[in-house]
């Protein structure tokens, strides 16, 4: 699969949200392949990661989001399940469940109801190891700054705001992928 190809069916490649989304999605998925290159003894599908990577927020176009080139309707949270759907459809439903799974550390379905969330109402937290993998690398790039590594101590204190929980599961990740 080219991952490319796909996204190409819905951003012009001459896009202001072309080249953030595949900037983004080049920094994470570089930063992911480096970690599990590291990590020999943890059987990861390689391609799986790359594909996935890069497909994980295609679904921001359907957001409202003008700070990166996304004038949709769906408030930004709903990124993740949108862009599910579109690679669902494409027939690639192992790469949907990252679209899914990838937003903070996850979005379990008692958050959801919790915050009373804008989701359909189901767990939404990275299970495999390639999806924990893919969401641990997004957390190091942001869309709307420069596309610089974030170091761990500002994404932990990020992810402070979303609850106790978001800082257990992103510090479970650092001592699994980075041996922190």
């Amino acid at each position: 699969m080219n991952p490319l190809e796909l996204i190409q069916r819905y951003y012009p490649v001459e896009s202001e949200s072309y080249r953030i989304l595949t900037g983004h999605s080049r920094s994470v998925a570089g930063k992911a392949l480096s970690i599990a290159r590291a990590h020999p003894e943890i059987p990861l599908d390689m391609a799986f990661i790359e594909e996935a990577a890069m497909l994980h927020d295609i679904g921001i176009f359907l957001c409202h989001a003008p700070e990166i080139g996304c004038y949709g309707k769906a408030e930004y949270i709903c990124h993740g399940y949108l862009g599910a759907e579109l690679v669902r459809e494409a027939g690639y439903p192992r790469h949907a469940l990252v679209c899914e799974r990838h937003t903070g550390t996850g979005i379990s379905l008692e958050m959801i109801e919790r915050q009373n969330l804008p989701l359909p109402h189901r767990n939404m937290q990275p299970q495999s190891l390639e999806e924990q993998l893919v969401c641990f690398a997004d957390k190091f790039f942001s869309k709307t700054k420069d596309d610089r590594e974030k170091p761990v101590e500002r994404i932990r204190k990020g992810l402070e705001r979303y609850g106790e929980e978001c800082v257990i599961c992103f510090d479970g990740w650092c001592k699994l992928f980075l041996g922190e």
